[in-house]
């Protein structure tokens, strides 16, 4: 069976624009032309564009378009190391939240990541235990989210274990909460102990993570799709 480009636009719901780029990047295998210089798809590049916009619904696109060119030049163990991977980010952002959560409504907060905590932390170091860049704090600290004191002696930022809990929400629920004054709310709460409002913002943020892996796992079938394809199209050429 042969397809046009238009045919599998029509069925992708894409533009013949977008399956000619995916071409250009080098993600699908090489597409044979007819005597007009027409571009003929068989079902084995049908398959590879489904691939391609199934794993972009849940993977990073610098990820999927490498992986994509890892299977077309037939490194397909490192493709799929390379899907496992992201799955492993997504699992650990799971962990991190239900640690987070327990973490921030406990009263006693001695230490985090191994890291003993003090009032007196520098932007860097409440930055690495959080995860994020310390240009993102000083964002945070600009819209009024967190606030710092300043080191007498050199001027420089300093956080206390408070503001650390706030800043561990906020990089726990920003692709969630995606409104300041939302955000500013919740930190409200923080502060009131208030825990009702935080909890069910963090449960929303695992059923985000939850939904993501779910999307995930559906880009994976449509990956083992083409992989059995190209196995078997390696096998008619040995």
């Amino acid at each position: 069976m042969k397809y046009t480009p238009a045919q599998i636009a029509n069925q992708l719901n894409v533009s013949t624009t977008t399956l000619r780029r995916y071409e250009e990047q080098n993600l699908i295998p090489d597409v044979p032309r007819t005597q007009s210089n027409h571009r003929n798809y068989l079902p084995i590049h049908f398959q590879t564009f489904i691939t391609i916009r199934a794993l972009l619904k849940g993977y990073e696109i610098p990820v999927v378009y490498e992986a994509m060119r890892k299977i077309k030049t037939g490194d397909i163990g490192q493709a799929l190391w390379l899907i496992n991977n992201q799955q492993y980010k997504i699992e650990v952002e799971k962990q991190r939240v239900d640690e987070i959560l327990l973490m921030i409504k406990s009263t006693d907060f001695p230490k985090y990541k191994n890291v003993t905590l003090t009032d007196k932390m520098s932007i860097g170091e409440v930055a690495e235990m959080a995860g994020v860049n310390t240009s993102s704090i000083r964002h945070w600290e600009k819209e009024g989210l967190i606030h710092s004191e300043r080191n007498n002696e050199n001027g420089y930022r300093v956080f206390t274990i408070q503001e650390l809990r706030k800043i561990l929400v906020i990089s726990s629920l920003r692709k969630t909460i995606y409104y300041i004054e939302h955000m500013k709310k919740l930190l409200d709460n923080l502060d009131t102990k208030n825990y009702t409002q935080l909890e069910q913002s963090f449960q929303l943020a695992k059923e985000k993570l939850n939904s993501q892996l779910m999307i995930q796992f559906e880009g994976i079938t449509e990956l083992m799709k083409y992989v059995e394809l190209t196995r078997k199209e390696q096998a008619k050429r040995e």
